[in-house]
């Protein structure tokens, strides 16, 4: 009698409810699940094939070994590792997580990073795109609601005019409407012809670029300061031996990248300020008394007006763009006497959009190729497929001319990479709408790593499960594929995961009301 499963591998169409209850009635179901356990949850986990070797740390010998084709499903199953919440809902949970811990640990310490950095000058700020064409969105002039999450106060017209004009191509330029929050016209231009889709992808392509000049300039300001100030300037020995003069301030930042309906990127930025120690340059240490948060205040306000790039030339545009902020620059403190933001509010909001990408615009692919792209593109489309088009032609070879059509489809696979053309990125990146960096970054002196957040869970369930501490496990693993085997195995896994979750969850709510009747008492 064909099982469910060999049904399936045979390419004959199994119900997922006869799948599952197939998998459940196997005497190995319970092994099975445990062994699903490390990729419980994952909508496509990487399925591993291979030899897992245990070996003494203290002699270098093979003490057991074991052939995934021992293991149920002949397979060893690891859970993708996903961070996009629209790919991989539990990977991006795992990941938002070690997120969250990031930005804190940068603003209370903890794991390694010295509590002391809790009372270090810290702001956050919001760098915006400038405007490429005007677009309907919602506007609140007085919130009375009691929280902005569910905000029900009445909007103020999108774009009230005092008279009804029309722009160039005959559209209107007024719109009278009060849009909700969820109406899919939020972000679309008035004018689809004279919005400028290059000019915001290639924004997107440099806004990189912008915050690293930007962060500069900001260093640059309160080095100014303290010149004027007469702080003195720490000498440091560096490590090829050489003795470099620097500021007795720097910044450390931590960044995430938001995607608007719009689909122009802006960041949302915790910069704190810390001193320098002439003995130890990576320690963390409070700054100099002389620099108060006004001043990092001031700084990152500074350094907005002045700082934008000029691109490089290209054929469409051989002055290049100007690549700079928009004019709503927003600079807050953190922990202040208000509340209004603390680091627990920052570093959730923080961690919820680095499991985003350009989901909020309504579009989400994997990346394009010649094949795939007209799909996509098209110059006379709406927003999406206009931004898209506009990656692709203005990252086409330069050398080529496509003003008669006659790029090849090798011409373009040969430009995704081009390192003659700086803008050849923007194919690589078109999926991305133009934009090419990571969603979650930060400096390095300013909080742990992922990586090592990584490594200390390992660490615990290699404890948790009780094995020998000087046995470590080392795989000659290859790939084989993606994907649980049938719905019913997805549906079983990711049951289980979901029930795992919520016990934990429940735990941590009944240890922090424990601690907070525990602290009451007192």
């Amino acid at each position: 009698m064909s099982t469910p499963l060999a049904l399936y591998r045979a390419g004959i169409t199994v119900g997922r409810d006869a799948q599952a209850l197939h998998r459940a009635a196997t005497p190995e179901f319970s092994g099975w699940l445990e062994h699903t356990r490390p990729a419980g949850g994952c909508s496509r986990p990487i399925r591993l094939s291979g030899t897992i070797a245990a070996v003494d740390t203290n002699t270098g010998r093979i003490t057991g070994q074991l052939h995934t084709d021992e293991l149920p499903d002949r397979t060893l199953y690891k859970a993708c590792g996903n961070r996009r919440e629209s790919q991989c809902s539990d990977c991006a949970w795992v990941y938002q997580g070690d997120a969250y811990q990031v930005v804190r640990c940068g603003l209370t310490g903890g794991k390694g990073v010295p509590a002391s950095v809790g009372r270090h000058p810290v702001v956050f700020a919001t760098f915006t795109a400038p405007s490429f064409g005007a677009v309907h969105h919602r506007h609140v002039p007085r919130h009375t609601c009691t929280t902005r999450q569910r905000c029900d106060c009445r909007p103020a017209p999108c774009r009230a005019r005092s008279s009804a004009r029309t722009c160039r191509h005959g559209r209107p330029a007024a719109c009278f409407a009060r849009h909700d929050a969820d109406d899919p016209r939020l972000g679309q231009p008035l004018c689809l012809d004279c919005y400028d889709h290059g000019h915001q992808v290639v924004w997107n392509y440099f806004a990189g670029e912008l915050w690293r000049r930007t962060k500069q300039a900001i260093e640059r300001h309160l080095a100014a300061l303290c010149r004027r100030r007469s702080i003195p300037f720490v000498q440091v020995v560096a490590d090829s031996g050489k003795v470099r003069r620097l500021p007795p301030v720097r910044i450390s930042h931590g960044k995430v990248a938001e995607m608007q309906r719009r689909a122009a990127v802006h960041f949302h930025v915790l910069l704190r300020l810390d001193g320098v120690d002439p003995d130890d340059p990576y320690a963390l240490v409070p700054p100099s008394a002389g620099i108060t948060v006004d001043d990092l205040e001031e700084a990152v306000h500074a350094a907005a007006r002045q700082i934008d790039v000029t691109t490089p030339a290209h054929p469409d545009r051989p002055q290049g763009w100007l690549i700079a902020w928009g004019e709503q620059i927003d600079v807050r403190r953190i922990n202040t006497a208000s509340g209004e933001l603390t680091d627990g509010k920052v570093a959730a909001y923080l961690a919820k959009y680095a499991t985003k990408a350009t989901e909020a615009t309504g579009h989400s692919s994997t990346r394009f190729t010649p094949a795939t792209i007209d799909d996509y593109a098209d110059p006379e489309g709406d927003h999406l497929a206009r931004l898209i088009d506009a990656c692709w032609h203005l990252g086409r070879p330069t050398h080529t001319d496509t003003s008669s059509g006659a790029a090849t489809s090798d011409d373009r696979q040969d430009s995704l990479d081009a390192k003659s053309n700086i803008y050849g990125g923007l194919r690589r990146w078109a999926h991305m709408l133009g934009f090419g960096g990571h969603f979650l970054t930060k400096a390095r002196r300013y909080s742990v790593t992922f990586g090592l957040l990584r490594d200390t869970r390992a660490t615990y369930r290699r404890d948790e499960d009780d094995g020998p501490t000087d046995t470590v496990i080392v795989g000659a693993l290859t790939y084989i594929g993606a994907g649980w085997l049938t719905e019913g195995d997805a549906l079983l896994a990711n049951t289980a995961a979901r029930q795992r979750r919520e016990s934990r969850r429940v735990g941590r709510e009944e240890l922090a009301h424990e601690a907070w009747l525990t602290g009451a008492a007192a």
